[in-house]
């Protein structure tokens, strides 16, 4: 009889088998206490089929249509069973390729079990992030925890951002927010705070999330013990009109959602008439329509919903 699922491990596929293949790779898919979900958000090509057939211990979910990162993951989070849900990119991996795979293996049981460990040291810890290291270069961290946001300018900054890992990052601590990338919750802390918001589509969805799991009582914490390696590159998509479409309304949406008054006025007025009018000022003199017109699209949207 197999074991009770402990982790349900849920990643998103659109569009990206290969890098989706790579995880599965790094993931301890015969562990019997651990499930891995991938949802497959409307593929151009029938990438759920290639990964079952690849990976049958994977649950694999095909969804019709492309519902976002937040719908794809509420549709892992309807089948997984296992009591600590792990939320990781598809463009992640557990261990480094290279590395041998009697360590491999080792490392990405020890891992899951430090995250887990951390959840389970204090009922009020609802969530829990690893350390974040990009996969290319000297391998420089992403994510050591989060500075808060600003009340006005809705900016906050990741801590170690582009710094190598010396061990300066290596004690755990609470964190305001968790990062998209890597993240643990216990399955009780989305019974009562709710599942992830879909209004967003892309972008901020994880720090709305974040504050919905905080005001339903519990803490987020930083768990160095554990590390993930992220393949985003620092350039991918900054000039992306689709980007620049969500970062805008969705910065906006962020503030109605969570911001009291009168910071939430102050905060419109900024982000519409400062930072809107600077962004598009320059893309305009850039000669990129396209992003000064994404820019002005995600500010209407916003006010007229």
């Amino acid at each position: 009889m197999a074991e009770e699922k402990i982790i349900s491990i849920i990643t998103i596929n659109y569009n990206g088998l290969k890098d989706t293949c790579e995880l599965m790779d790094t993931l301890p898919l015969d562990d019997e206490s651990i499930e891995v979900i991938v949802v497959d958000n409307a593929s151009r090509e029938d990438e759920a089929s290639v990964i079952q057939q690849r990976y049958p211990q994977v649950k694999v979910i095909r969804s019709n249509e492309n519902l976002g990162f937040a719908g794809g993951n509420n549709l892992g989070i309807e089948a997984a069973s296992g009591q600590y849900l792990y939320f990781i990119n598809n463009d992640t991996l557990l261990t480094l390729q290279e590395e041998p795979v009697q360590k491999t293996k080792h490392s990405m049981q020890a891992d899951l079990r430090h995250l887990v460990e951390r959840l389970e040291s204090n009922p009020k810890i609802g969530m829990v992030c690893p350390k974040i290291r990009f996969t290319w270069g000297d391998n420089l961290i992403q994510f050591a925890g989060y500075t808060p946001l600003s009340r006005i300018t809705l900016r906050n900054h990741a801590i170690g951002f582009n710094e190598s890992d010396y061990g300066q990052y290596d004690t755990a601590h609470p964190t305001p927010y968790g990062h998209g990338a890597a993240m643990m919750v216990r399955r009780e802390v989305i019974d009562k705070a709710g599942m992830m918001p879909t209004c967003f589509f892309l972008y901020y969805e994880e720090l709305d999330w974040s504050m919905m799991i905080r005001r339903a009582g519990y803490d987020i914490w930083y768990e160095p013990a554990s590390t993930i390696y992220h393949k985003e590159s620092q350039t991918t998509g900054q000039a992306s009109p689709l980007r620049t479409y969500y970062i805008t309304r969705n910065r906006l949406l962020l503030d109605r959602r969570n911001s009291p008054l009168p910071w939430r006025f102050l905060s419109y007025l900024y982000l519409i008439f400062v930072a809107g009018t600077k962004e598009i000022a320059k893309d305009l003199m850039q000669r990129r329509y396209d992003l000064a017109k994404a820019a002005l699209k995600g500010i209407w949207h916003f006010i007229k919903h």
